[in-house]
């Protein structure tokens, strides 16, 4: 009896060390640099606000926040990384909206978005423009462009970066509940998009408002709407798709937030958490964000791992609804 004992006291203890174990990294953390792993390019709107971040979390907590940029296979690449990694806070991503649009395009994933990483806060959300070639889609207004676009199915395109880009899926979600027709042309990237847009080779495109703006002031593209609930600072005379009637394009808007691997300590989860909102207060951060077009935007982790996983159904219905599929 008295062995049995002993036997059972030790087996207890060392179910219970893992979790004292993490309780004591917690306590204690961070005593070594942190990573933040970008799953995109440098130069980024990801990839900006990872390096907005990184010198003054590091400043806070007394050791190096690196920025490590592991772009490939839409994301998959960088994420995957994280979600293998130990759960310790030593390695953290920060991503954007379109982590919850890449699980609906492909047959196989190398994780799970709603399973395999701990949602930590929200940092920012940016709105997207939707713009049109003024002299190719002579639309004046919003209410005109829809009209031109029923009356002449399928003669006007639309480019994209890229099957399942954001930029796709608005034009794509604006088709389906319009009822409208129009052609998609998908390149490699922005830049080319952009390029034939201007040249007028095609006529349309949804785009983040702070990279139309530039063309719209020129008067080389016309911004007949933007996504958001209300008018975005940097565009103020630009309006809204809900205040020409159409309420459903707010979901368009894309997130930029911190995530950890699956099973993060709440403790390390409240520090990052904290730690990042009060140095966002600071008006030079928000100056900064807003001038790559993103507003400050917080939310608990348990609203972020909330909207995480009604993304994930949400992008799902309209890729399975539109037919898309990966390049």
């Amino acid at each position: 009896m008295k062995m049995r004992l002993v036997l059972l006291t030790v087996l207890l203890a060392g179910a219970a060390a893992p979790s004292s174990t993490r309780a004591q990294q917690a306590a204690t953390w961070p005593q070594r640099g942190v990573t933040f792993v970008v799953p995109y390019s440098p130069g980024t709107g990801i990839d900006i606000v990872a390096r907005l971040l990184a010198p003054r979390l590091a400043d806070r907590w007394g050791q190096p926040v690196v920025v490590d940029n592991r772009p490939g296979s839409s994301g998959n690449i960088g994420a995957e990384a994280v979600a293998r990694s130990q759960p310790n806070g030593y390695t953290l991503m920060v991503n954007a909206g379109s982590f919850t649009i890449v699980p609906a395009l492909y047959a196989r994933m190398p994780y799970d978005v709603a399973t395999d990483f701990t949602p930590i806060t929200k940092v920012g959300v940016a709105g997207y423009a939707l713009v049109a070639h003024p002299s190719a889609l002579p639309a004046q207004s919003l209410p005109e462009f829809i009209a031109m676009l029923r009356a002449n199915p399928d003669r006007y395109h639309y480019a994209s970066p890229g099957n399942g880009t954001p930029h796709h899926l608005g034009m794509e979600l604006l088709k389906l509940r319009l009822g409208l027709k129009a052609v998609h042309v998908p390149y490699k990237g922005l830049s080319g998009a952009m390029s034939d847009l201007l040249g007028g080779q095609v006529e349309m495109m949804f785009t983040l408002i702070h990279t139309a703006l530039p063309q719209s002031r020129a008067g080389k593209l016309r911004l007949l709407a933007i996504t958001g609930a209300n008018r975005s600072p940097l565009a103020p005379d630009a309006p809204t798709f809900r205040e020409q009637g159409i309420d459903f394009m707010d979901s368009l808007d894309t997130w930029y937030g911190i995530l950890g691997p699956a099973r993060l300590p709440a403790d390390i989860v409240a520090r990052v958490h904290t730690d990042t909102h009060q140095l966002l207060a600071a008006p030079d951060m928000r100056e900064a964000l807003l001038k790559q077009g993103i507003r400050l935007l917080e939310s608990t982790p348990e609203q972020f791992t909330a909207d995480v996983r009604n993304d994930l159904a949400r992008w799902a219905k309209l890729i399975n609804d539109a037919g898309i599929t990966a390049d």
